[in-house]
Order: structure tokens, then sequence, then C-alpha cells
């Protein structure tokens, strides 16, 4: 089965010769293979197209995709938008009694199947042209399991609730108090419990808008509005963003006791949270804005291991990289040099006050930085950068340093190679740079994108990117990891890394992904305190001893994966993790 997809953000029919039409061989035979619409975009025909791939590389936006599937997914086909435009296959299946997820990375379905199951909008099963109608679902699905749930939604006799991806969002259509807000949605009682659970008393006379709010308050408070409504079914779309390690197990274990009572579907890109809360995954697969197929469920061990291996043996599809972990060894940091060094450094403010222990990093070192939220782990990084200063104590070097803020906001009014340029001159064009950072963060599709219409997984790659393309000798990098699907974030991981080791640098990394701290830190600080309060920095540590320190704060002890090596959460109570909080091995040994 072939189909034809135009990217359409991509395509630029005014800025081009329209080589798609001009070069396909059945229009210069005399079909209709390739028209212009009335939008200016082209249409092309799956049924007259013949894959030779020519307009795909004749194409000077890269906007059109020809792509071959299973002959089986034909009759596959959930949901269709618009001729020439992306289709979703399958869908996920809710299950009373175990958290389900859902694994993939951005762009291919994950949130339009979860919608399509809450009853936000119906599939059309492929006919777009049509007005969907529940009979021709229910026809379809019959005799499947789906056909309960989907019979259930065409009778209002199912209840939903959707915790929304884009959480930032939420000011612009939500006005007033934080605490009237979920006291009017809640029709459950447990308001009181939920507030408490998640740590949300403070806020709840705030306001809902960005002044006075931030992204994990927001995030916090998304998952509160869901969990107080007594419904049948819940789904997460992605509820760890902006969330601390401490955050993100809270909820992970809320989440997971609330599947053992109510159906619960819960994206999720952390894999550590994921396998730590979820009994079934079911993967997807596909081309970013073409394309997603759901995968038949799996337990949580074997979908995660079969993403980090890009492969489907079932199916015979490669789908992405080979991710591998290892237990790299510590560098004998006697052998290395002192790079920055500083000297119990006090950072006071008005209501919060940071202090921080002797400390260096050394050439060619990548440390890595843990702890909660409001904790000063970003002060700690602007003090380092030089944005902010001391209250007291010294930072000793002369030093060209490379920043990349927690918060990114597209302010440069121009295209993306514009933005680049300005930060790099000569670099951005040297072979190095297209190697090792143009082309694993995908760069060349947004090149000409202007900077504020990126989403934000788009900008986050080019404000690595920015950041890693200046010529500095240490580079602070903080959450490199926020609104990049998993895959994404191991291959930022695994750049990071090869960058380092190739020129002899060094980078502070700040992240709550474990699995990103894991793969890319030789050396580890730890944050703890008081958030919003008080905070203090420990170290640098070995990897081993500071993730040890960081874990037993966080209550959680790490295995390690027989056969990917990966990270993996002891379940609670489990015999790994009496065994391991028994001997104080909260984290696995290299």
């Amino acid at each position: 089965m072939r189909i034809a997809v135009l990217l359409r953000d991509r395509c630029k029919s005014k800025r081009c010769t329209v080589e798609c039409i001009k070069y396909c061989p059945r229009v210069r035979s005399g079909d209709e293979t390739i028209v212009m619409g009335a939008d200016n975009k082209p249409i092309i025909s799956e049924e007259l197209c013949v894959g030779c791939g020519i307009c795909i590389n004749k194409c000077p936006f890269d906007a059109i995709k020809i792509i071959g599937l299973a002959e089986e997914l034909k009759t596959d086909l959930v949901h269709q938008f618009g001729k020439n435009g992306f289709r979703l296959y399958r869908l996920p299946l809710p299950k009373r009694g175990i958290c389900v997820g859902i694994l993939g990375q951005n762009g291919i379905g994950k949130t339009t199947a979860i919608k399509i199951l809450s009853g936000q909008f119906m599939p059309n099963l492929g006919y777009y042209e049509d007005e969907s109608n529940w009979d021709d679902v229910l026809e379809y699905y019959s005799g499947t399991e789906l056909y309960e749930h989907f019979k259930s939604l065409s009778d209002n006799k199912i209840t939903c609730v959707l915790k929304p991806q884009y959480v930032d969002k939420l000011p612009k259509t939500i006005k007033g108090k934080i605490g009237d807000i979920l006291k009017k949605g809640d029709n459950s009682g447990n308001f009181e419990t939920i507030v408490e659970r998640l740590s949300i008393e403070g806020i709840l006379d705030k306001e809902i808008q960005k002044e006075t709010i931030s992204g994990g308050e927001l995030q916090l408070v998304s998952i509160a509005a869901a969990l107080i409504k007594d419904v049948d079914l819940y789904f997460f779309d992605e509820p760890t963003s902006y969330l601390d390690i401490y955050q993100r197990l809270k909820v992970a274990r809320i989440i997971r006791e609330l599947s053992k009572e109510k159906k619960v579907i819960v994206v999720e890109h952390d894999l550590a949270v994921l396998d730590f809360q979820c009994d079934n995954v079911h993967m997807m697969y596909g081309t970013e804005g073409a394309y997603g197929v759901v995968t038949f469920p799996r337990s949580v061990r074997h979908a995660i291991n079969t993403y980090l291996s890009g492969y489907l043996k079932e199916e015979n599809i490669r789908f992405g990289e080979t991710i591998e972990f290892s237990a790299h060894p510590p560098k004998q940091q006697q052998k290395m040099s002192a790079l920055v060094s500083y000297d119990n450094l006090t950072k006071s403010f008005k209501d919060f006050t940071l202090d921080v222990e002797n400390g260096l990093i050394r050439q060619g070192e990548l440390v890595g930085v843990v702890g909660p939220n409001a904790i000063g782990k970003t002060t700690f990084v602007k003090m380092l950068a030089g944005v902010i200063k001391p209250t007291e104590g010294k930072i000793e070097y002369d030093l060209k340093i490379s920043y990349k803020p927690q918060y990114i906001s597209p302010e440069y009014k121009g295209t993306v190679k514009e933005f680049l340029e300005i930060s790099a001159q000569t670099l951005f064009t040297s072979s190095f740079f297209k190697a090792e950072v143009y082309e694993p963060l995908h760069l060349k599709y947004i090149l000409d994108r202007q900077l504020e219409t990126l989403s934000g997984g788009e900008l986050q790659r080019v404000s690595i990117a920015s950041c890693l393309v200046e010529d500095a000798d240490i580079f602070l990098i903080d959450e490199p990891s926020a609104y990049l699907d998993s895959e994404q974030r191991m291959i930022v991981s695994r750049m990071l890394r090869r960058i380092m080791e190739k020129t002899g640098k060094s980078a502070l990394v700040v992240d709550h992904d474990v699995y990103f701290i894991d793969m890319v830190s030789d050396a580890l600080i730890v944050f703890n305190g008081e958030s919003g309060k008080y905070g203090k920095a420990h170290g640098p540590y070995s990897l081993h001893e500071g993730m040890n320190r960081f874990l037993k704060d966080v209550d959680v002890t790490f295995r390690r994966d027989e056969e990917t090596q990966r990270p993996r959460v002891n379940k609670p109570g489990s015999y790994m993790e009496r065994q391991q909080k028994q001997t104080g091995e909260y984290y696995y040994r290299m």
C-alpha cells in the first residue's frame, strides 16, 4: 500500500517552480498524477502515483512524502485529515485495572488517538470527504473490544476527562483563582485529598495567569482538575512536563493507584516514569506529520526495550535508531585539569537563599545537576554564567561561556537560520557543526521558519544548537530535555557526550529526566533543601555516589535492565527495592 503525504507547512509553492509537477514522469506522459489545488498547493493522486520518488527528491522544501506501508494497514485506517493529509492507523485500548501507556515520537498522532477515544471528535475511517457518523464507526468496530467503548460514547453512557498536553495555554482560556476553579469542577468530593497529595495548598489563592503561576504549578493544577472528576476514563497527555523528579514520581504513584479502580491512559516521554507507573504500553511508530501506527499492547518492560531497539520484530519494521545504554566507567579525574572553581557561594533573595559548597568542574567533564524545582539550580547556573552575581563567595575562571536558559521565549524576529548565524557566525557553516549538531537535531526542515512560529520541541532544538555552536570553553545547559520526545532526548544526550569528548570541552547540564542524566553525566551536583525557601548544593560527586544520594532523597531505587542496560525504577515494595534499600544502594553499581 502506498500513501502520498503533503506537509503543508513546508510547501511553499510560490517560492518554487512546482518541480513536483514539472518532473513527474506520469504528468509528462499526460496523466494528472499531480495537479495544483484551489489553495495553490499540489494534490497527489495515490491511485496514479507509481512511487518513483522523483517528486520527493526534486521538491526544494522536502514537503512531499511517498511512503510504502504494509497492505494489512489498509483496513486499519482510523482517521485521515484530508487529501494527502496525516493518517492514523489503529487505536490504543483502555483497560480497567491497569495503567495503559502510549509511547512514541512527537507528531505521529498520540494526542489525536486519545482525543478520538475521549470523544472530542469522531473518527472518519478515511472517508474525509463525508461527515462522520456513529453508525459507520460502530459497524467498523463490530466484534472488537473497542465496540463497547464507542457504543458507550455514542449513547453518552461513558464519561471521560482529558488532561491536555499544552498546559501553558490554560491562562488564555481559564480565568480566576485556582482554588475556586478546582472546587467548581469537583464532583468526586476529593478536593482536599487531591490538593494535599499534590502539595498545591500554597497556590490555591493565586490567579491563573502567566505572571503569577509557573509551568510546574500549571501542570499540577491541570492534573488536579482531572483527578477531582469522578469519571469512567482518564487521559493524561504528558503529565510530567515542567515537573521535577519528586513531583513526577508523586504524580505517577497517584495515577497508578487510580488505574486500579478506573480506566487510565497516559502519554509519557519520561521512560523512567513510564516504566514506574504503567503496566501495558502501546508503542506508536510512523513519520512526523505523515502517518502514525498504534501497535498492539506489550508489557511495559518489553515495550520500552523494543522502542530503544528501534525495531519491531513481529512486523519486521525498522522505525528508529537503536539506543544503547552502557555503564561508562568514571573518568580519571586526577588526569583532568580544573576549569572552573567556586568557593562557598551564597545568593540571597528576599524570600530565598542558596548556599553552594566548594567545588570545581574539570576540563572535558560533563556534570549533571539534579534536585527539586525552586531549589536554586537555575540560580547556580546563572551565577556560573555571570548573568547574576553571588552575594558571597567567588567564582574563578577566565573562559568563554555559552548558556542555554531554562525558559525559551522566541523574542528574536527572524528565521531560524538567521538566529543561528548570529549565534555562531563562521562556526554555523563548519562541517563539524553540520555533522554533530545540525543533523542529529534535524534542523534542516525548520531553517526557513520564523522563530516565533516554532513549537516547544522545535524551539528547544534550536536553543540547544544555538548554545553548542558558540565558540566556548564550557557550556551551561538548563533543562535540554523539556518538550522533546523520548527518542530526541536520547539523541541529544549522546550528541552532548560526543561533542564534549571530541572537543575536550566541558558542560554542566540541569535536567529532571533520570535516563538523560544517566546517559550524559560523568559527575553529579545534588541540590536539596526546602523549595522556594532554602537550597543547598553538594558536590560534584561521582555519578554513582551522586545518584545514590539523590535517589535516597527521592525514596526510589534503580536497577539495571538485563537486556538493554537501561536504568529501571523498582516497583514500590518489590523484593529488589527492599534489598537495595537495606544495603543502602539506591542506584545500581557500574
